[in-house]
């Protein structure tokens, strides 16, 4: 695991977006293309701007495939859906072709979309195993990570699979990669940041006794990858030095 820590959110999203671009070039010199997940919510529109503005050019972006690694079961219209910020922030700004776009059709219902999900993935891959080059993850206050909520069913899911999973406590269906998929990746990068994830982050990187039920981020360590995390002061002022 290698963690990095930063002075200000500016300097964090460049290095970021430098490395991501870093990764792409590789995949896409070696293997011609670069299959890339992406994160929802807000923390990343930053850097998706980055990406799409000053790595506007520094990648064949026509090589590059994008995944989501969880999904909100909203419209694909709706404010909260995943890809309608990524489509607004990186996707359309780049011009990606909607072919090399992977959507969860949150039109089926929570468990179909996951089937229809990892089918879409399994036939991307050819019925080779699935490694992304990629994964970029957030990571909540209560420590869940892509939907692997805290106490919710995707905790001891070890198959490498999509999931759907209800969340009780937002009364609402994800759909999501389970943690096995996930930490198959060559790369997996979190993007933390702010006071307000201080409390998950001291117990999902310093904890000695782990508790992935309470902590579900504890569960990302990428069985041949490598782990990152992109932090700033203010969510690692409670790790031990």
């Amino acid at each position: 695991m290698n963690l990095l820590i930063y002075k200000t959110l500016e300097e964090l999203n460049q290095d970021l977006a430098d490395y991501v671009i870093k990764i792409a070039e590789m995949c896409i010199e070696e293997n011609d293309r670069f299959n890339f997940v992406l994160t929802g919510g807000s923390s990343p529109k930053a850097l998706y701007h980055l990406l799409a503005t000053e790595g506007q050019h520094r990648i064949d972006w026509e090589k590059v495939y994008f995944f989501f690694g969880d999904e909100r079961n909203v419209p694909a219209n709706d404010d909260n859906y995943n890809g309608l910020m990524a489509k607004k922030t990186i996707l359309d700004p780049l011009g990606i072709k909607e072919d090399h776009i992977f959507y969860v059709d949150t039109t089926l219902a929570p468990e179909k979309a996951a089937i229809e999900y990892k089918k879409a993935i399994d036939k991307h891959f050819n019925g080779e195993d699935i490694v992304f080059d990629l994964i970029l993850l957030g990571m909540g206050d209560d420590a869940h990570t892509a939907s692997i909520f805290p106490h919710t069913t995707l905790v001891k899911d070890e198959e490498v699979n999509v999931a759907a999973v209800y969340v009780e406590k937002l009364d609402t269906y994800r759909i999501s990669f389970t943690a096995s998929l996930i930490n198959k990746a060559d790369n997996v990068a979190f993007l933390v940041f702010g006071e307000n994830k201080a409390e998950a982050l001291k117990h999902v990187i310093g904890d000695e006794q782990k508790d992935a039920a309470t902590y579900p981020s504890q569960l990302i360590d990428p069985i041949d990858g490598k782990l990152t995390w992109f932090t700033d002061e203010a969510a690692t002022k409670l790790l031990e030095d």
